[in-house]
């Protein structure tokens, strides 16, 4: 049996001896079982568990796995915005006619990545995919990079976001840096300009580097918000000039000490139709589409799929319940939620979005620490009036947030606290007008919990 071990447009044959053969086909046939168990009797979505059971077999299951995809392996990387990009990628890759594995729920660490890959194989472990998408933590890029050499990674932002898993953003880059350094010149690297960060991480490397980002003065923002992450020069510490902000710290900026600054755009912003809400996927309409472009899909193309996209499940995903509509924004960290907020403000301005349900909880996919609430502007949500219903694991966190964001004397909206989840969405779409829509605002956990409960089922 042979792999053809795909590298940057050129492709390697590779022997696996039989006992590597038999051990493949072994453990992608204990994991399809468990992948038909779990789902036959609704034990959940089946995106980890099959992946785990598969390397316990074959420790060496993911790198034999991406040895067979045919054309190319594309990574994701950065904090927030991985699924929506993926997805509008997905999209514009099978518009071409080719076929497609995708990570599509979510599940980003390594058993993961085995378990969406195995859903593209027969019961003997051969794989069919032209191209394989892959949304991968920010902290195993550098393992996944031990096991292929990707013909694009795209780096989207780095963000605090489980402040109980992972250190500060520069230490991340410094990894990835490391990981990529090792990678052909050919390996084309695809990152956020108006990151800090990923700009100065671009500016190190040796392999194709192209850049994205606004060039909209437009949408700065009045002031620097408060859950801001990287305002110091990567490159000498010195704090940044910025000329404007989009979100947190990303936007337009220059080091006057060392004259660090934001490199050239590959693609101008303003150009680009956008058919999701907020400025968030502004960005991520950008990256899918110059991985796009870099990969040969025509820009008709490109804007024609865009115009018609519809949003990943939970992000800024529209639904219909008993006849009033619903929007569900996730919002696990303090760029995320304040991004949320900016969104469900614009649309409020506009008349509508007078109900908002707010779910926070602490689960591992969620992060149990959840201190990061109180760098959240959540005054900006307070400050918009309605009802706000809370509801959660920790219901009660939050609800103490949302009253200290109440002006002293002061009740511009009403605060409901329902601990039952089930409660608590029936009471906000009870409070939410017949011609409004009513923004749910959860954690990863949550946004799960609170789809299952909306449309009777899990993701899958």
């Amino acid at each position: 049996m042979y792999l053809r071990l795909v590298c940057l447009g050129r492709s390697v044959d590779v022997s696996l001896s039989i006992m590597e053969r038999l051990r493949l086909g072994l453990s992608v046939g204990a994991a399809k079982t468990v992948t038909s168990l779990v789902r036959l009797f609704r034990l959940g979505a089946a995106s980890v568990l099959p992946g785990s059971i598969s390397r316990r077999i074959q420790p060496q299951a993911l790198p034999l796995l991406l040895a067979q995809v045919r054309r190319g392996v594309i990574l994701i990387v950065g904090t927030n915005g991985k699924t929506t990009t993926s997805l509008l990628l997905r999209t514009l890759l099978e518009r071409q006619g080719w076929q497609v594995a995708h990570n599509a729920t979510g599940a980003n660490l390594i058993n993961g990545l085995v378990t969406a890959l195995m859903e593209h194989t027969n019961l003997v472990g051969q794989l069919d995919a032209d191209y394989a998408i892959l949304e991968v933590d920010e902290n195993i890029l550098p393992l996944v990079l031990q096991d292929c050499q990707p013909q694009v990674i795209l780096g989207l932002n780095l963000f605090r976001d489980q402040l109980d898993r992972y250190g500060e953003v520069d230490t991340i880059s410094q990894r990835w840096q490391k990981a990529i350094a090792p990678l052909p010149t050919t390996t084309t690297v695809i990152l956020n300009a108006d990151d800090p960060t990923l700009c100065h991480l671009g500016q190190q490397l040796t392999q194709t580097v192209r850049f994205f980002g606004l060039s909209e003065p437009d949408a700065y923002l009045e002031e620097i918000p408060h859950a801001v992450d990287s305002i110091y020069c990567p490159s000498c510490g010195h704090p940044l000039d910025y000329k404007g902000v989009y979100l947190s710290h990303l936007g337009d900026y220059h080091c006057p000490k060392c004259g660090f600054s934001k490199s050239p755009l590959a693609v101008n912003s303003q150009e680009w139709p956008q058919i999701l809400i907020g400025i968030y996927n502004k960005y991520n309409t950008l990256a899918a589409g110059l991985v796009a472009q870099v990969m040969g899909i025509d820009k008709a193309v490109i804007y024609d799929t865009i115009k018609n996209f519809r949003a990943a499940f939970g992000r800024a995903e529209e639904l219909v319940v008993g006849g009033k509509n619903v929007r569900i924004l996730l919002s696990k960290n303090p760029v995320g939620m304040n991004e949320t907020i900016r969104a469900v403000h614009d649309i409020q301005k506009q008349g509508g979005a007078s109900t908002k349900l707010v779910v926070l909880n602490d689960r591992t996919p969620d992060g149990t620490d959840v201190s990061w609430i109180w760098d959240v502007d959540t005054e900006k949500l307070v400050a918009l009036g309605g009802t706000i219903v809370v509801s959660g694991d920790r219901i009660y966190d939050m609800a103490l947030r949302l009253r200290y964001s109440q002006p002293e004397g002061e009740n511009p909206c009403k605060l409901i606290i329902k601990e039952n989840l089930q409660d608590a969405i029936k009471t906000a779409l009870e409070h939410t007008p017949a011609d409004e829509t009513l923004h749910i605002l959860p954690t990863y956990s949550a946004m799960l919990e609170v789809r299952g409960m909306l449309i009777g089922r899990q993701i899958l």
